[in-house]
């Protein structure tokens, strides 16, 4: 395992490296939330792809076709799938509002009155994301060690707070493209085919498992339903997908863009599924389903390539891990803490930005690590902050976006009682139960609708400001104070 050991130690220490260079670039609010606006294409693509394929995706994929066959692609697949709606209908009004926040954004539709409250479950979202992410380092880090639990998580969440305190979005940004390529390479290029070769090719497949594992819809209609509300539309509403949004340095770059990764995802979808059935080929008894990833690389692998595989499942965790960690961090800082404190920066003052922010980073990841070292079930962890997101959100961020009607009493009314109703309902059909996002959801959209039509409309001054955002008008310029030669030119 030596030489194996010795591609995860290289890989680490590059995160670090790459967030001290980061650190250089980060040197206003704009530049450490949102890489300056200025990603092009490749580099956004990359970075959107490696952010929504974390440990659950890779890990919790393969266990999935493992256990399913290839319909266990469905929960993967309905992540590209949101991304690609996300990029094709939203993407470019998103990135046109100049925002930095979701909570930002219902404040300009709604005048002002949403973003704590929304503020609040963006915030409970994101950080339950990250706890998730970072409970997957033990997994990782048992199999390439045989480390304890509370250190694996210690070592794994102290490189992410550590790179990503330093150069916030911009070294997110650089080692989400290293983590994209070595999830590439690992995932795709590596494990793929020489799993498919070691059970004995795709006829060998067929004949040694049921048919169901190879019915494209054997996980089951009502499965792959909650699959499409819990993510699908998870994706469009997400402030650590919408973060990402906001760092495209143009329109077509984030629907094009995003277009390009949603797709990535949907074959990573596949790939998933395929590696798990090949590993139910190769260990047909396994404990559990999400043990098929770390068995397969580990039994089947050579030297060398087991290491870069092992590195390609760290780099999905990571990745997910510092995205959620910087947008739980900026709606801490920008949504909840400055509201609550009442603070009205100065214009100008973005080197005390950058540094409230590094030091919120800083916070929410310790108080990540902390959760993760507590808390053992993951899965139970990820849905309740899915259902509290797609439960209280989603109906008044994409009524904001699509219905005029829609007023502030509605929205705060939508997130209350859709949270209420998805917390209730947890309580009482079980955390895992389908019955919670399908009944919050529809309780979150008859309470907006009702009390939006009730209540007077929205001033037309707020309407006007708002079009004239959407319009890509009426924003501030940001980093207005940086002279030409100052400029980092944009990231290809």
């Amino acid at each position: 395992m030596a030489v194996d050991y010795l591609v995860i130690v290289v890989y680490l220490a590059g995160m670090l490296a790459m967030g001290w260079w980061g650190m250089r670039r980060a040197k206003s609010k704009s530049e450490f939330l949102v890489a300056g606006r200025r990603l092009g294409p490749a580099m956004y693509s990359g970075t959107m792809a490696a952010i929504v394929l974390g440990g659950a995706s890779t890990i919790g994929g393969v266990g999935l076709g493992y256990q399913y066959g290839l319909s266990g692609a469905w929960m993967v697949f309905t992540i590209g799938l949101g991304l690609l709606a996300l990029s094709v209908f939203f993407s470019a009004r998103i990135a046109r509002l100049k925002v930095y926040t979701v909570s930002e954004m219902l404040d300009l539709r709604y005048g002002g009155r949403a973003g704590v409250i929304s503020g609040l479950v963006m915030w409970a979202y994101t950080l339950m994301l990250a706890v998730t992410s970072t409970i997957a380092y033990a997994t990782i880090f048992d199999v390439l060690f045989d480390m304890n639990r509370t250190l694996a998580i210690v070592l794994g969440g102290s490189i992410v707070v550590a790179y990503s305190t330093l150069g916030g979005m911009w070294s997110i940004t650089l080692t989400d493209m290293v983590q994209f390529v070595v999830k590439t390479i690992g995932v795709l290029l590596l494990l793929l085919p020489i799993a498919v070769v070691k059970a004995g090719g795709f006829a060998e497949m067929k004949a040694q498992l049921p048919t169901e594992y190879f019915d494209p819809l054997g996980i089951g209609g009502e499965t792959i339903f909650t699959y499409v509300l819990i993510y699908t539309f998870g994706m469009l509403i997400g402030q650590d997908i919408w973060q990402r949004v906001f760092t495209a340095r143009s329109e077509r770059t984030a629907r094009w863009g995003g277009t390009v990764a949603g797709t990535y995802c949907l074959a990573y979808a596949v790939a998933g599924a395929v590696i798990g059935t090949a590993a139910k080929v190769l260990y047909p008894n396994l404990a559990s389903a999400d043990d098929a990833f770390a068995t397969i690389v580990k039994d089947e692998l050579p030297m060398g390539v087991r290491g870069l595989v092992l590195a390609a499942a760290l780099a999905a965790v990571m990745s997910t891990s510092s995205g959620a960690l910087i947008a739980c961090a900026t709606v801490a800082n920008n949504d909840i803490w400055s509201r609550l404190r009442g603070i009205v920066r100065p214009e100008g003052e973005q080197h005390d930005e950058v540094k409230g922010n590094r030091a919120f980073i800083l916070l929410m990841g310790l108080a990540v690590i902390a959760t993760a070292i507590a808390l053992n079930d993951v899965v139970q962890a990820l849905t309740v902050a899915y259902n509290l997101l797609v439960g209280g959100l989603l109906v008044p961020i994409l009524g904001g976006l699509l219905w005029k009607r829609g007023t502030a009493q509605g929205a705060l009314a939508s997130v209350a009682v859709g949270g209420l109703a998805v917390i209730g309902l947890m309580a009482t059909y079980g955390i895992l139960a389908n019955e919670p996002v399908y009944y919050g959801l529809l309780a979150s959209l008859a309470a907006y609708v009702v009390v939006s039509l009730a209540t007077r409309p929205t001033d037309a001054a707020v309407l006007a400001a708002w079009r004239e955002r959407l319009a890509g008008r009426g924003a501030e310029p940001e980093n207005a104070s940086e002279t030409v030669s100052e400029q980092v030119p944009a990231a290809q």
